[in-house]
């Protein structure tokens, strides 16, 4: 897209944030939220390519796999380039969608990588036995209370849940090794563990293709007349929130707010938790 002498024009896409989890500023990143601002920026006619931006410490495996999958499907059915740059952190699956990128680039301070699934959660049996608490359950199947909090930990719920985690990390990593084919310089027990490096040792261990910004790289490539259009996620959170009237909301739904926010007070320790990890 070229007017006037001007120089082409690159959509740009900003992930930002952990992927499906909602805080109460802002969504989480997700299919739901980004789908038309994908379809949007690969629609755009004569731009030959996207930039997509991502800062994100990673959460849910499937929305991280069907972002990345609706990108590339878009990529090579518009045949455009893909480049995304990992900023603060582009880590677990933040990292899962820069692999939709045919060159990934990050910051020399970037933290990329752990590429791993993890599993976290409490045991209160011991409190609750303490406090003379009697947990009751009852079930119909003979695993549906498994992983509970409530009761001692059993081996066959651990197994189980590992087993889980490796299905999920095995299709991490062939996504991985088949979008950075013949660039991949480490090794599998050191590049799959779940670790997480700086920008240069990532560059070293060919997880990203070199160090450098959106605006630098898509100058140094199109040139110094090359704009960078920013195409906005749909974002909801809050403010969509604030913008219902309580004189026309009924009781049940007020109910229902001030438990949608003790929700959102949960997710957003979580997603603290998740920033965290990275040192941030």
């Amino acid at each position: 897209m070229w007017f006037f002498g001007q120089g082409p024009v690159i959509p740009v896409l900003r992930f930002s944030g952990p992927i499906g989890m909602a805080t109460p500023l802002r969504p989480g990143l997700s299919i739901a939220h980004s789908a038309a601002a994908i379809e949007k920026a690969f629609g755009l006619s004569n731009c030959p390519a996207v930039a997509v931006v991502i800062n994100s410490p990673g959460g849910s495996a499937v929305q991280s796999s069907l972002m990345f999958q609706r990108m590339r499907q878009l990529a090579e059915e518009k045949k455009k380039t893909i480049y995304t740059f990992c900023e603060d952190v582009a880590a677990s699956g933040g990292y899962y969608l820069a692999l939709a990128g045919d060159e990934i680039y990050a910051d020399a301070s970037s933290i990329v990588g752990s590429i791993g699934v993890i599993f976290s959660g409490f045991g209160f049996d011991k409190a609750i036995d303490k406090l003379g608490i009697e947990r009751r359950t009852y079930t119909a199947g003979d695993m549906k209370d498994a992983l509970d909090p409530f009761r001692p930990e059993r081996a066959s719920d651990v197994e189980r849940i590992k087993s889980v985690q490796r299905d999920v990390h095995d299709v991490f990593i062939s996504i991985v090794k088949e979008r950075r084919a013949g660039r991949l310089r480490g090794n599998d027990a050191e590049l799959f563990s779940g670790a997480f490096w700086s920008g240069p040792k990532a560059l070293e261990l060919g997880l990203v293709d070199g160090i450098g910004d959106v605006r630098s790289k898509m100058r140094e490539i199109y040139g110094d007349k090359v704009r960078l259009k920013v195409v906005p996620l749909d974002r909801g959170g809050i403010l969509g929130r604030l913008r219902r009237s309580p004189a026309t909301t009924g009781y049940g739904e007020l109910t229902g707010g001030r438990l949608a926010l003790a929700e959102d007070v949960i997710t957003a320790i979580e997603a603290r938790a998740l920033w965290s990890r990275f040192g941030l």
